[in-house]
């Protein structure tokens, strides 16, 4: 058997008696019967065939691998479901302040179903921004030590796989109890946000509500409004871009870095069946929703180091951090960066903000915010906190996930312990000294799970998709080097395919290492990253994972 693992990468020898009626093609769970052999190379690995989960290279059969793989589940334990089938709406609504005559509304993607949170704006008799920021209140439905939080905490994250999710929260809390339904009574957990028109905070509170949505928009939607000024509540959509855009202009200003990431957007038929691959745009409206989750969740952290400081001792929390960028990785990227002719000193982080600003719209743009992004630090959780450098914030963390991020739930109930309950504050702080540590740890590596997970899936369907385009023609950019070829990202499908150099037919070519290109030995012709290509698909497998190209007209 050939793993299919990042940690195992030799072949585990299966003895017949082992099978387990396995055939040569399928793709299987196998255990290893001697793991103490899995570092000694003079050892071959045994194991034995578990399940057999379908062919290799079937879309269902790799999707369950992928699960086993990264130990996620779609089905809740018994238990679970039996406690979720007695939760009803809470509709007990005493010491809450009541918003259900303000106008507010939620904006997501177009098939999001878990809302978590809802906007809602004014203006001031003093003419400033009244900003109210409503994340559902999930911690009223998912109590402390019951079988829900346990499986809540394992799994730490919902699981984002294109038209599939993987829940943390049963669908009956996710999609529907929980979610910030439109024209239906919530219970939520508000942020009222009172801002001048230069974009500084100047009051916030933290309050236990309840809403009533009065609308469900799609990012396109809102986006429509923006531009056209025309539309349900378009003036109030008009004022809060024109808010977030002055607070963006202030983050940046402040220190925050803004990189310029894609993802791919999956379509799919009504069968389910992926028919076409596209780029996410970003648009203003998600820009909007974005900063004003980032302003919540700024001020809830300001909070508890404000009462910290007024109570002169340290209120428990957890925090959003994110470390100071290896200096040795910073200096390999500015050698890489130099080949396109830019400048850029490791030292300053204004530089980091000119050079984002300088390749806009170039071919090279999304290679070199990316090569960025992998040379920072990973943003973790910790009860300890060192502030957010990619954001320039000095405190920071997540309040405004809770339906899918279980960090988001403890942070609601550290807050109402700090807020509404303060007879036994003493215990619950120490309390919480000894059990975040083990939250944090634990939540950070379900998280960064889930975004491996999310990124091989969208992998799978981006060779599924190509499968039925072997033969067919890709522009693209050349995003990386090897000494045996380059490889290339796919203009609109960002998926990344290889052309080795022995199949490029007009020279012999070589990497130059130093240089980071590839040069013919005969002609001189280069190769470099960034540089724009025609490519055709020779190969797509779903069994290897591998695209194969060739370079055409080039």
């Amino acid at each position: 058997m050939i793993p299919d693992s990042r940690n195992v990468k030799r072949e585990i020898i299966i003895p017949k008696n082992k099978y387990n009626n396995a055939e040569e093609g399928d793709k299987v769970l196998c255990r290893i019967i001697n793991p103490e052999k899995i570092e000694d190379k003079n050892y071959d690995l045994g194991g034995e065939i578990v399940k057999i989960l379908g062919k290799a290279g079937n879309e269902e059969t790799e999707y369950n691998s992928l699960l086993y793989k990264f130990g996620l589940e779609e089905i809740f334990p018994d238990e679970v479901i039996k406690e979720v089938q007695k939760r009803t709406a809470i509709t007990d609504i005493k010491n809450r302040e009541d918003y259900r005559d303000k106008i507010c509304f939620t904006i997501d993607p177009e098939d999001a179903k878990d809302y978590d949170d809802a906007v809602s704006l004014e203006l001031t008799k003093d003419n400033n921004y009244l900003l109210g920021v409503h994340i559902s209140d999930v911690s009223e439905y998912v109590r402390e030590n019951t079988a829900l939080d346990r499986e809540a905490f394992r799994r730490g994250t919902s699981v984002y796989l294109a038209n599939r999710v993987v829940h943390m929260l049963p669908q009956k809390l996710s999609n529907d109890l929980c979610s910030l339904k439109e024209k239906e009574d919530r219970l939520t957990f508000s942020v009222i946000i009172k801002i001048n028109k230069q974009g500084t905070i100047k009051d916030y509170s933290i309050e236990k509500s309840v809403i009533n949505s009065k609308r469900r928009f799609t990012y396109e939607e809102v986006q429509k409004i923006i531009d056209s000024k025309k539309g349900e509540f378009s003036e109030i959509i008009s004022m809060m871009n024109n808010l977030a855009k002055k607070l963006t202009s202030k983050r940046l200003k402040e220190g925050s870095l803004d990189f310029e990431t894609r993802e791919p957007k999956f379509i799919f038929d009504e069968k389910g069946k992926l028919k076409d691959i596209k780029i996410y745009d970003r648009l203003d409206s998600m820009r909007m929703i974005e900063e004003f989750m980032l302003l919540a969740n700024k001020c809830v952290t300001e909070y508890v180091k404000e009462l910290s400081k007024s109570e002169r001792r340290q209120y428990e929390f957890i925090y959003r951090v994110h470390d100071y960028p290896d200096p040795e990785k910073l200096n390999d990227l500015t050698e890489y960066i130099e080949q396109f002719g830019y400048d850029f000193n490791i030292n300053e982080k204004d530089s980091i903000n000119r050079l984002l600003e300088m390749i806009k719209g170039k071919p090279e743009e999304y290679i070199i915010n990316n090569l960025l992004i992998r040379s920072m630090a990973k943003a973790i959780y910790t009860n300890k906190n060192i502030g957010h450098y990619g954001l320039g914030f000095q405190y920071y963390t997540h309040f405004t996930s809770p339906i899918r991020r279980y960090p988001d739930l403890i942070v609601h109930r550290i807050l109402k312990e700090y807020l509404f309950n303060n007879k036994n504050i003493n215990k619950k702080i120490l309390e919480l000294r000894k059990s975040l540590p083990d939250i944090c740890k634990h939540t950070s590596e379900t998280e960064q799970n889930a975004v491996y997970a999310e990124r091989e899936y969208s992998k799978l369907l981006q060779i599924k998709y190509l499968t039925s385009h072997i033969g067919d023609e890709f522009e693209g950019v050349i995003s990386g080097m090897t000494s045996f070829g380059m490889f290339v990202e796919l203009d609109n499908i960002m998926a990344e395919g290889l052309i080795r150099f022995r199949d490029i037919e007009d020279d012999f070519y070589e990497y130059d290492e130093k240089r980071h290109c590839a040069v013919g030995r005969r002609r001189r012709k280069e190769f470099h990253s960034g540089q724009k290509v025609k490519v055709q698909i020779i190969n797509a497998s779903l069994e290897t994972k591998k695209i194969d190209l060739i370079l055409i007209d080039n």
